[in-house]
């Protein structure tokens, strides 16, 4: 792994909500020891306004959002990966790319709020639940000492925030 950067890619089938969110939380509080990018298995070309507004509300700078496919982090001048986090069960069924430099992997599936049905209100409250659930484990991750812990600890600790926190409270 890195010696100073640790790059962290989070996907989810659509590339529209969880991931655009986990990237975005995960470039604001990882203190600079991580970059966070985010991809889909099937993205859908725009980021969902309810990801969008929400990471506005918080004051997050969402120039950076964009969907993308995960096949842009599989080719020869991606950013090689360190961790590699899925968001939602199903992509973690699909076949996926061969990744760079063989990063650590873990699910830590979250509800779709893309999904919700609901008055407005509702939606809203749906994206701010997988906002929390999402900035739980990624402030869990970023507390770890990834460079004290050997692969095998490490992977049970990543494994853990993914089952900690997976309902919502």
């Amino acid at each position: 792994m890195s010696d100073n950067v640790y790059n962290v890619l989070f996907l989810c089938n659509a590339n529209s909500a969880r991931s655009i969110m986990a990237e975005a939380i995960l470039n604001r509080i990882g203190g600079g020891r991580f970059k966070a990018f985010s991809a889909g298995s099937q993205p859908k070309g725009e980021v969902n306004p309810y990801a969008l507004q929400l990471l506005e509300s918080l004051s997050y700078d969402t120039s950076f959002a964009r969907s993308k496919g995960w096949d842009e982090f599989a080719e020869p001048d991606a950013p090689e990966m360190n961790f590699i986090f899925t968001l939602c069960d199903s992509t973690a069924n699909e076949s996926c790319p061969i990744w760079p430099g063989h990063p650590m992997t873990a699910l830590w599936s979250i509800p779709d709020p893309a999904k919700a049905d609901g008055t407005e209100a509702e939606l809203h409250l749906a994206f701010a639940d997988a906002y929390r659930m999402l900035n739980n484990r990624i402030s869990l991750f970023t507390n770890l000492r990834v460079d004290a812990l050997d692969r095998l600890a490490l992977q049970q600790h990543l494994d853990q925030i993914g089952r900690d926190t997976a309902k919502p409270t």
